[in-house]
This record gives structure tokens, sequence and C-alpha cells, in this order.
């Protein structure tokens, strides 16, 4: 070790005590970050190479000439065909360049549209830094259109960013399922229909999935075939600016779903064989294939792969006005076995070692490292179900450099109990654990269920409960029946439970805050090429005869108190009580105490409970009020005194009447 290696020490450690055994694996990640980082700057600057997409595919010059550039290190020859030349493979080819790169200029031609392809050797079209792709009607393939709006057609952003949020209360939408129609929505109608709907029930950051183009549908937008292109069939990328600009105008800020963790395989309109061989931008043989999504690995450890990454992620925020972004599929990105078949215990061991794809770490470490230090305001969240240390460090600590991870261990939770026990039978102190098991120091985004589970084969979490009288008792002229009230309460208790022990910020799936019915499917063949299942009804949140604007009122009123007393941006909960025998949970947080009754059938009269801060508290949220289809058993506003009672160690206690199957927030004077 030189002198400078033996002094290395980071804050990681300070954090977590039990990584000191892992020290040499994690100083040895950082060094490699910053030697990586420094090459980068001395040979072309991280603001240059983070900006490629301005030299890289095909651009116009002021002077009207298209110049184009690729990087094509298996190809013998490269030429463009177009409407410009007649589809010929003459006139215009690609002058080889060094380092596997092609270029081409292409002089000014008022009459042409510049709908082109580039063509190789193989005579395969491909397009990896293409802005725009199409599909024409009775194509199979995607097709790059030469995007270059008139300036009437541009779209100028009116409005600025929105502030960071300190705690983001995330609404994940996909914009091709929402509307009620059986068919592909569009931006416009996002921006025009369901913005307000999510400015409403007071959300502040929208999670868009599915924008990067992806040929397969069905694929949820997780097969990406062209990286750059925002998806054709919701509109033009113009659209986007506009939905997004619009979002910032009611002060919420979007991230993006971007996939960074594999690409489609498909050879025809992705990046797969792109320049002929197996490799090129991803891994070749074996390690380049993903053995579960049938999809390419990247090589993350390539000079110009980690180029054309890095600038895809500087693109969506320069030019479109993303506010950050969700990173999905982390785990098969940190890890060898890409978390096949691994059950993720908690020991150390897992996290370090050859089965750790330290090239991985290092493009995160990147991709973070530059996006927060670039855009103060940006938010970056790991899809990471195994629970790596450091995965919400800044990287300078000789962390990741996350803002948040998903909190994956908790929907799984729900479905589980759901499917296997009735609500009788729930663990209090299991429910409690999973919740509130998170790394200290490491912020998480909570979550009830999101569209993992709504996907075909699974259920919604109302629908799970409520399924057997969806189609026949949700209408309020129809009798109460003890499956609705059931579903009904636990929807809301579980949510509210989730959003305030949870973690650090809260997500919710389009749809699913007022109980979406039916699952999620996309059309393929398996049903027919059917829209039926790929929508999202809001009409019947609208309809004040169905049952579930009760649900999307109390989703409404959690952002609502959230917003007003800030328990997301403050210290995690502390449990009081975790009762077996009552199913009763009280625990508080941010001068609120959250009490719930799970018990399926008993009232407490005089429920007495420990409480921390001595004082008058205020009933400010309650489960059981009509206007979400409660039973009214508790009168509103009620104020509550402590006394001097010892409870639950605590010196001083509380009394109250605590209904079956409801929970309340009392907040302190």
């Amino acid at each position: 070790m030189t002198e400078k290696e033996e002094i290395l020490e980071l804050g990681l450690y300070k954090n977590d005590e039990y990584l000191q055994p892992f020290k040499s694996d994690i100083d040895r990640r950082y060094r490699k970050f910053l030697s990586t980082k420094s090459e980068i700057e001395a040979a072309e600057t991280l603001e240059s190479y983070t900006r490629s997409y301005e030299k890289f595919g095909l651009h116009v010059t002021p002077d009207k000439e298209i110049v184009g550039l690729e990087w094509i290190p298996g190809a013998e020859a490269v030429w463009l065909r177009g409407d410009f030349n007649d589809w010929k493979r003459t006139e215009y080819a690609f002058s080889a360049e060094d380092f596997g790169k092609w270029s081409i200029r292409i002089p000014p031609n008022e009459d042409a549209h510049y709908l082109g392809q580039i063509y190789w050797s193989t005579d395969r079209p491909h397009f990896p830094w293409a802005k725009y792709v199409f599909q024409e009607p009775k194509e199979v393939v995607y097709d790059w259109h030469f995007y270059n709006p008139g300036e009437r057609e541009k779209y100028e952003a009116k409005f600025d960013r929105p502030e960071k949020p300190k705690a983001p209360k995330i609404y994940e939408a996909h914009v091709g399922i929402a509307s009620d129609k059986k068919g592909i929505s569009s931006y416009a109608d996002f921006t025009n229909n369901v913005l307000p709907r999510i400015a409403k029930n007071g959300y502040n950051v929208i999670q868009l999935m599915a924008i990067q183009e992806h040929a397969y549908y069905a694929s949820f937008g997780y097969q990406v075939t062209s990286f750059f292109a925002p998806s054709s069939r919701f509109g033009t990328p113009d659209e986007l600016k506009e939905l997004i600009d619009c979002a910032h105008g009611l002060g919420i800020q979007v991230l993006l779903d971007i996939v960074h963790s594999h690409a489609s395989s498909n050879v025809a309109d992705g990046l797969n064989e792109f320049d002929g061989t197996d490799s090129c931008f991803f891994h070749g043989g074996a390690r380049g294939h993903h053995a579960q999504w049938g999809s390419r690995i990247f090589n993350y450890n390539d000079w110009e792969v980690r180029r054309f990454l890095l600038s895809n992620c500087r693109y969506w925020v320069e030019e479109f006005g993303f506010d950050g972004f969700r990173f999905d599929g982390v785990t098969s990105m940190l890890y060898h076995h890409h978390g096949i078949g691994t059950g993720f215990t908690g020991n150390y061991s897992e996290y370090f070692g050859l089965q750790v794809d330290e090239e991985s770490i290092l493009y995160l470490q990147l991709a973070n490292d530059f996006l927060h230090k670039t855009y103060p305001f940006l938010t970056t969240i790991s899809e990471d179900v195994s629970g790596m240390p450091g995965m919400c460090r800044p990287v300078e600590e000789g962390g990741i450099g996350f803002d948040f991870r998903l909190g994956m261990a908790v929907p799984d939770m729900w479905i589980k109990l759901l499917k296997e026990q009735k609500d009788e039978d729930w663990n209090i102190g299991h429910i409690c654990h999973t919740l509130e098991n998170r790394r200290y120091g490491e912020k998480v985004i909570a979550y009830a269920e999101s569209h993992d589970q709504a996907l075909v084969g699974d259920k919604t979490l109302a629908f799970w409960m409520m399924d057997a009288q969806m189609y026949t008792n949700m209408s309020v002229l129809s009798e109460r029946t003890d499956v609705i009230d059931r579903g009904m309460a636990l929807h809301k208790m579980i949510r509210l439970l989730v959003h305030a022990l949870g973690g650090e910020g809260y997500l919710n799936f389009i749809g699913n805050e007022f109980g979406h019915p039916e699952w999620l499917d996309f059309p393929r063949k398996g049903n027919g090429e059917s829209y039926q299942h790929c929508r999202r009804q809001f009409s019947l949140a609208e309809d004040s005869l169905l049952r579930y604007q009760f649900l999307e009122n109390f989703d409404s009123a959690i952002n609502d108190l959230e917003k007003k007393t800030c328990w997301l941006s403050a210290p995690p909960g502390y449990s009081t009580r975790k009762s077996e025998g009552d199913k009763v949970i009280i625990f508080d947080r941010a001068n609120c105490i959250f009490v719930f009754n799970f018990h399926a059938s008993k009232s407490y009269s005089d429920y007495q409970f420990g409480v921390r801060e001595p004082g008058k508290y205020q009933l400010v949220l309650d489960s059981d009020e009509e206007r979400f289809h409660g039973h009214a058993r508790l009168a509103k506003d009620q104020e509550f005194f402590t006394s001097p009672d010892e409870s639950d160690n605590c010196a001083q206690s509380l009394n109250i009447y605590l209904p079956s199957r409801a929970c309340i927030v009392l907040q302190k004077e």
C-alpha cells in the first residue's frame, strides 16, 4: 500500500461498525471510483463526457447540415440510408475514426424529412442515440425518425422546478394505462386529466414508468430498445416536456424510472448485436445474458458504455426536465448471480467477495456522484432488495450515493399475510419489525404495494381482501357486508401504518389509492391482445354512488396531515406498544401519536397506553369517520389530556376509546 492508501478513512465506517472487517473491499471500491473519475477528467472532462448525446447520433447544425457520430467497433463499413437518398447504399458512407467510431456529414437538403436508418456491413438498422423512434403501421420494428420539429412545435418550459422535497410522497404512474379507455393513453391526456388528481391528493413527486422506448408494450417498459427516445406510443417528445413542466407548475417533481440494469435482447430495434458481435455494449458470452429476464447485461467497465449510460442520465434531466431517477433492477446489477435463487439474510459477507460485481458498483457511484454534484435538486432511488450497506450514503463516505432505497420487504410481507393468514392471526411484532427494520442513516421509500403487486398473477391489496364482492357490493346503495367492511378498514390501516412507520418517503401505484379492482395485464397473445385490464378506471373513484371514493378520501387525508406534521422527514417512529393479545400498535413520530387496533371485533372503551410527551392531544385523523366509510364511533376533534400514570415505560399515559379495525392520529398541541 502507498502512504495515501494507508491513511484512507471513510465516513461509512462511522455509521456502521460492522463494516470494519470489510474495510479493504470498501476502500478498494472507493479508490477505483476516484481513479476512474480522474481518468475521465484527464481525457475529456466529466462535463464533456456526460454531454456526449450532443455529439453522438445525428444532429442538425445551424447551417442545416446533418452531422453524425457512432461507436460501432465491430463494423467494417457504415452507411446511412433514408428518404434523402432514396434508401440506397450509396453516397452517404460513414468515415472510420479512432477507437471504433464512425462519423458522417450530410449537406443541407431542404426537402428531406431525414427519415433514415444506420446500416453497417451486417445490413442491420440500429440507432443507439436516437431521440425518437416510431413503429410504422403494420411494421414490426421501430424505425428511427429524425425528430426535428419547427420552432412553433417546440415546447418551451413555463415553470421553475419545484424545490427538492425533504420527504417524497411518490405517485408511481404509467402514462399508457392512465385512463379509463381500453387503449393506450397519451402524454397530453395525462397532463390534462391525471396531473390535477395527483396534486389534489397531496403527492409531491411522480415516478413515470415505461418512458424509455420499448418495442414490447407488455414488458411494462423494462425491456428498453432505445434509451434516449421517449416512447412514441404516448405522443411526441415535446408533449412529454409539457407534461413534466405542467407537473412543475403544480409543485410536483417528476422522476424517471430509468432502466440501466439490462437491455432488450432485440436485434432489429435494440442494442443487442449492435456492431454485429455478441458484445459491444454488453459482456460477451454467458456473463452478458440475464438468464431470468432474457435480456442483455451492460459491460459497465467499458469506457464507451459508461459514456452512453452517464450521458443518458444527463439527457433526461437537461432535455426533458426530469428531477431524478428510480434506478431499476439494482440488485441484479450488484451481484454476478443477479439475485437469482438468492435469499439475502443480512449477513455482511453476502455484500462482499467474488459474488459482487464491483464494475456495476463503480458505475452507480459515478452516476450518483455526478448527478448530485451537478444537480442539487435531484433525487435518486435504488430498487435493491438485498440491503447492500452504504447504498444510501454519499459516495465520498464510501457509499453508493443514492438518496433512498425502496423498502421492498414491506409489500412482500403484506401479500404473504393476505395470502396465508386471517388478519386475526397476524403477528403484530413481525409487522412492526418489518416496517422498522432499516439501516441507520439510510433513507427508505416505504410502500404497501407498487406495480409489482398489481401485475397479472398477483392481486392488489384491495383485490386480495375484497375480490369476492367488489363486483356486487361496492355501491353505497348496497348493504354493508363483512367482506367489504373488513377490506376497506384494513386497506386504510395498512396504508397509514406503512406511511407513518415504514420509512422517510412513501410510494403509491396509480389507482391503488382508491383500491383499484382487478390486476394489471398488458395486451399479449395470452389474453387476445386485450386492453380490458390495461387501464386505470378513475371513474370508479369519481362516482358518488361507489365506495372507492372513501379510500381515496383517506389517502388524500394522510398526505395532507403529513404535509402539516412532516412525519416522514422526522426521526423514525418510536413504538411504545406492540400488543399481540390486543392486536394494537402504538408509536409516536413528529409530535403525533399513531394508534392502530387490528382486532377483528374487539373495541376498547377505556384503553390506556403510555405517552412519552405529556400534555394535550387532539384527534386529527380517524379512519372510522363517515367520509372514509367508517362507522363514526368517535366524536370529531376530541381532545385528550395525559395523566401521571405510568404505562409502557412512560411516566404519562392516555385513556381513549379505541374502535376495532380502526386507526387514529393524535397530535400534541
